[in-house]
């Protein structure tokens, strides 16, 4: 029997974004427990990082805890964070192996020491990844983000760091959890849902939107490729016309 060789081909995103939707009506669907669900979302996370890595896509920014998560059952929570913490003692290694950044955004003084520290761990091992950068998005909700980086620009302003007539949306954006970053060309939700739900609200103002009804534990590389071929046949224009664009 010959063997089928599958031709992986570089994508022409280069910043991914994420809002990974579904787990809980995932494991309601087969009478499971909701933990079954984030445990098998987790699975997914590991499955699109390996498949990111292979289309050369050099940032993935993962939504992973909100803001208004923490408002779920204290079970529920304790088991998220729990989950988070065997992904990456289980992940550590093979961020380091393949050349992924870790990088964290969101207010994260709301997490416990211990998950705060193993974040911070897995991040300096991997600070010297070049292939792709992971970001995951914990504790995180766009608005309190806007809000911390406008009164990070508040001090500045205040002591003289910066004048006020030369406050534009860049000296905003260096204040933002990802000053340094791309912003995403692609953002996919899925799971159905047809909303932002406060992730990036800043950084993705000109990102191509994809929405899909597959859950996130069933999202694989059939999936990625279709929202990826759709961003293919799109034309960003950024304000202009597309004679400019074409020109």
């Amino acid at each position: 029997m010959s063997e089928i060789v599958i031709d992986i081909v570089e994508s022409s995103v280069q910043h991914l974004a994420i809002i990974m939707d579904g787990n809980g009506r995932w494991a309601k669907q087969r009478d499971l427990p909701r933990l079954a669900g984030h445990q098998q979302g987790v699975e997914a996370v590991k499955r699109i990082v390996d498949e990111c890595v292979q289309r050369k896509i050099r940032y993935l920014s993962l939504f992973a805890f909100s803001s208004e998560n923490w408002g779920r059952p204290q079970a529920e929570v304790d088991a998220l964070m729990s989950l988070l913490l065997q992904f990456l003692a289980s992940q550590q290694q093979k961020m380091v192996a393949e050349g992924i950044k870790l990088h964290v955004i969101g207010d994260l003084s709301r997490l416990s020491i211990s998950v705060r520290d193993a974040l911070a761990d897995v991040e300096q091992k991997t600070s010297l990844g070049e292939n792709m950068t992971l970001i995951l998005a914990l504790s995180y909700g766009g608005r309190d983000e806007i809000v911390r980086a406008a009164k990070q620009a508040a001090k500045q302003v205040l002591v003289g760091e910066i004048e006020i007539d030369q406050f534009d949306d860049s000296s905003l954006t260096a204040c933002l959890d990802t000053a340094g970053l791309p912003d995403p060309d692609l953002l996919i939700r899925t799971s159905g849902e047809v909303r932002v739900s406060n992730f990036l609200l800043w950084q993705t103002a000109y990102a191509e939107m994809y929405f899909t009804d597959v859950l996130w534990p069933d999202f694989g590389s059939e999936e990625l490729d279709k929202a990826l071929n759709e961003y293919s046949r799109r034309k960003r224009r950024f304000g202009l016309t597309d004679d400019q664009i074409d020109s």
